[in-house]
C-alpha cells in the first residue's frame, strides 16, 4: 500500500433471513451486527405470515420486508419461483432460515444451495424432520428421557434437517424441567452459536467436505 492510499474495506456479507414467528433469532442476528461482532448486513426479511413480530423487528432496524405466503400461490411451484425472483433482486450471500416454517422448493435450492443455513432446537439428527419444530422437539425430548439436549447449525439440503452440520451445542436436560423452561435455555444457545455460524462463513472460514463441514483457520 503506497503512502496516503485508504485500505479497501472488506466486504459485508449480505444476509436474507426468512421467517414465520416472532423474530427472536433474527433480532440475535440484527444485534450481533449492531455490535460489531458480526461482519454483515440484513438486505431483506421475508416473512411466510403477516400476524408475527418479526417483520416489526426488521422494520425498526431499516431491513426491506416482504411478506410472502406460501396459501397466496396456486401451487408451491409458484411460490418457489417467486420467492427466488424475489431474492435474485438482493443477491444474497446467504440464505438464513429463522424459524421459518416452509419448505424451500427446487428454485431456490438450485439457485442457492451451499449458501442457505438453519437453526434447530436440538442435537441432529436426534430429533429432526418433518413436524419436529419449536416446543414439538422439546416436549418429545423430555418424553424420551433424554438428559441432553442442544442447538444445531447446519447447512440446508433437500431434505428436511439432513443437511450438513456447521456448529453444535448442548444443553442439559434438568430433572424439574418442562418444555418452556428447556425452550429457554436452548433458544439462548441458539442465539448464540447461529451468528457465531454466519461469521465463519463470512470471513470464509468454512470447507464443506461430504458430510463434514470443517472450520478453518482464522484469516
Amino acid at each position: 500500500m503506497t503512502a496516503g492510499e485508504v485500505p479497501e474495506k472488506p466486504r459485508i456479507c449480505r444476509l436474507a433471513v426468512l421467517v414465520s414467528g416472532s423474530g427472536t433469532t433474527l433480532q440475535a442476528l440484527l444485534d450481533e451486527i449492531l455490535a460489531d461482532r458480526l461482519e454483515a448486513e440484513v438486505c431483506v426479511v421475508i416473512s411466510s405470515r403477516r400476524d408475527v413480530a418479526a417483520p416489526d423487528r426488521a422494520r425498526r432496524h431499516g431491513v426491506p420486508v416482504h411478506i410472502m405466503r406460501p396459501r397466496d400461490f396456486s401451487t408451491p411451484q409458484e411460490h418457489d419461483s417467486a420467492l427466488c425472483s424475489l431474492l435474485q433482486q438482493f443477491r444474497p450471500d446467504l440464505l438464513l432460515l429463522a424459524g421459518y416454517l416452509s419448505i424451500l422448493g427446487e428454485s431456490v435450492m438450485k439457485q442457492f444451495g451451499g449458501r442457505i443455513m438453519n437453526i434447530h432446537p436440538s442435537l441432529l439428527p436426534a430429533f429432526g424432520g418433518k413436524g419436529c419444530f419449536g416446543n414439538h422437539v422439546h416436549r418429545q425430548v423430555l418424553e424420551y428421557g433424554c438428559k441432553v439436549s442442544g442447538a444445531t447449525v447446519m447447512f440446508v439440503d433437500e431434505s428436511v434437517d439432513t443437511g450438513p452440520i456447521i456448529l453444535q451445542e448442548a444443553v442439559a436436560v434438568q430433572d424439574d424441567d418442562t418444555v418452556e423452561s428447556l425452550a429457554r435455555r436452548v433458544g439462548e444457545v441458539e442465539r448464540r452459536i447461529y451468528p457465531k455460524a454466519v461469521q465463519l462463513f463470512a470471513s470464509g472460514r468454512l470447507s464443506v467436505e461430504g458430510r463434514r463441514v470443517r472450520i478453518l483457520t482464522g484469516r
